[in-house]
C-alpha cells in the first residue's frame, strides 16, 4: 500500500536532491520531439537552451534523444504501418539520425555548446570491455565540456540487440557513469491515481518515495501518444536508477521552461527518490545490462539464503534447468512462482547444473568427474532483484 506525504517534505527532498545534483541525465521521448510534420524545431530549440543552462551552471549533462525513425520517417513521406519491416524501421533510422542530429548542432551552436553523437546497441553495453570503454568516452567528453547526444543504433539493431526502449537505455546510461538524476521528459504531465479522462477521483502524484506494485498499477492509468515505452517503461527505468542509488523525474517535455522549472523547485510532473541500497557498478552491470541467457528454478530455503543472508547459491536448492547457456552465462534465478529473485552469473553449464541440481556440493565431483566450484552463482556475482515490497510514500 502507499502512504501520502505532506506537501512540503515533499518539496524538501525534490528541491535538495536538484540542488545537489552533479551529473545529469535527460532523456527526450519522440512524442514531444516531433508531431504529423516530422521534427519540431522549437522544441529542439527548447532543450538545447535549457541544457546549456545545466552546463552553464557547472553539471555535466547527457541527452538521450529519440526521433530518428520519426524524422526519417517524414523525409521519406512513409506512411506507418500495423506490420512494419524491421529493414524499414532501420532504413528510416538511417535517414533520421543525421537529420536528428543537425537539428541538434544548430540549436546547440546558438548557445556555443559543442555536441557529440553516440549510437549504441545492446551489445555495446553486454561487452564487458566495450562498455567500460563507452563510460570511458563519456568522461572525456565531459572534460571537454561537450554534451552526448545518445540513441539507439536502430540502423543495424536486431531483436537479440535492442534495448527495449530508450527509457531502458537511459537509466542503463544514469547507472553506468553514476548519474545524480535521471529526467525522462514526455507528453504525459505526470502519474496519476487513476485515468484523468475517466476517473473524477484521479489525482496527480507528485513525488513516490519506493515503486511497489501498486504505484506500477497506477502507470497503466497514464498514456503516452507516441514512442515505444510508455509509462510503465519509465516507471520500471525510475525503479532501476533507484536500486543504485539515483533520482528520476517524470514530467511533461513541451513545457518551455522544465528545466528551470524543476531546479527552482516548483511542484511538477512526479519524482521519484533514490532508493536505501546501493548496487555497485559491476553488480548493476549483471543484473540490468546482461539478458538471461538461462533461468535457474530455486527452492523456498534456497530463496531464503540468497535474500535474507546474502549467500552463494548452491546446486542443493535448485530444481529445475530452464535453457541451454555456457559456464559464465548470465541467468536468473526464479522462484517456484515464476518471480525473478536473482540474476548472476554461472559457475556451471546448464547440461551439467541439470546432473547437480539437489545435489550437495561434496558430491559434484563424483557426478561430473570434476569440481570447478562449490557455488552454481558465487554472490559475489549475483544480485537480488526483488526484495520484500516496500510501502511507497506519495504526495497528492
Amino acid at each position: 500500500m502507499t502512504f501520502q506525504v505532506s506537501r512540503e517534505e515533499g518539496l524538501y527532498y525534490r528541491q535538495t536532491l536538484f540542488n545537489n545534483a552533479r551529473r545529469v541525465i535527460l532523456k527526450v521521448g519522440s512524442a514531444v520531439l516531433t508531431d504529423e510534420n516530422g521534427l519540431v524545431p522549437e522544441i529542439i530549440g527548447h532543450i538545447a537552451r535549457q541544457i546549456s543552462f545545466l552546463q552553464s551552471t557547472g553539471r555535466e549533462v547527457i541527452l538521450v534523444s529519440s526521433g530518428a525513425v520519426a524524422a526519417g520517417r517524414r523525409r521519406l513521406g512513409v506512411i506507418k504501418t500495423p506490420h512494419e519491416e524491421l529493414k524499414v524501421k532501420q532504413a528510416l533510422a538511417a535517414t533520421g539520425q543525421g537529420l536528428l542530429m543537425q537539428a541538434y548542432e544548430q540549436a546547440f551552436a546558438d548557445f556555443r555548446q559543442p555536441v557529440a553523437q553516440i549510437l549504441l546497441t545492446h551489445a555495446d553495453l553486454s561487452h564487458r570491455e566495450r562498455y567500460l570503454n563507452v563510460r570511458n568516452t563519456i568522461h572525456a567528453l565531459f572534460d571537454f565540456g561537450v554534451v552526448p547526444i545518445i540513441n539507439e543504433n536502430d540502423t543495424v539493431s536486431v531483436e537479440e540487440l535492442r534495448f527495449s526502449d530508450n527509457d531502458t537505455l537511459g537509466a542503463l546510461i544514469t547507472n553506468m557513469i553514476g548519474a545524480d538524476m535521471y529526467i525522462i521528459l514526455t507528453d504525459v504531465d505526470c502519474l496519476y491515481t487513476g485515468h484523468p479522462l475517466k476517473d473524477a477521483t484521479a489525482r496527480p502524484v507528485y513525488t513516490v518515495a519506493a515503486i511497489n506494485e501498486e504505484i506500477e498499477r497506477m502507470a497503466g492509468h497514464s498514456t503516452s501518444l507516441l514512442g515505444t515505452g510508455g509509462m510503465m517503461a519509465k516507471i520500471q527505468a525510475a525503479k532501476m536508477v533507484a536500486a543504485c542509488g539515483g533520482s528520476s523525474f517524470i514530467g511533461p517535455g513541451r513545457h518551455p521552461q522544465i528545466l528551470q522549472a524543476l531546479f527552482s523547485g516548483e511542484l511538477i510532473g512526479t519524482f521519484f527518490l533514490p532508493g536505501n541500497g546501493r548496487v555497485n557498478r559491476r553488480k548493476h552491470w549483471i543484473a540490468y545490462v546482461l539478458k538471461p541467457q538461462g533461468f535457474l528454478v530455486i527452492d523456498d530455503g534456497a530463496r531464503r539464503a540468497l535474500v535474507d543472508l546474502g549467500r552463494s547459491l548452491l546446486p542443493s536448492g535448485i530444481v529445475e534447468v530452464r535453457g541451454g547457456f555456457a559456464v559464465g552465462a548470465p541467468v536468473h534465478c526464479l522462484d517456484r512462482d515464476g518471480t525473478v529473485v536473482a540474476a548472476g552469473l554461472s559457475n556451471y553449464a546448464a547440461a551439467d547444473i541439470e546432473q547437480i541440481k539437489g545435489k550437495k556440493t561434496g558430491e559434484i565431483a563424483g557426478i561430473l568427474g570434476c569440481k570447478d566450484s562449490d557455488e552454481v552463482i558465487h554472490r559475489d556475482n549475483l544480485v537480488i532483484m526483488n526484495r520484500k515490497e516496500q510501502p511507497g510514500s506519495i504526495l497528492i
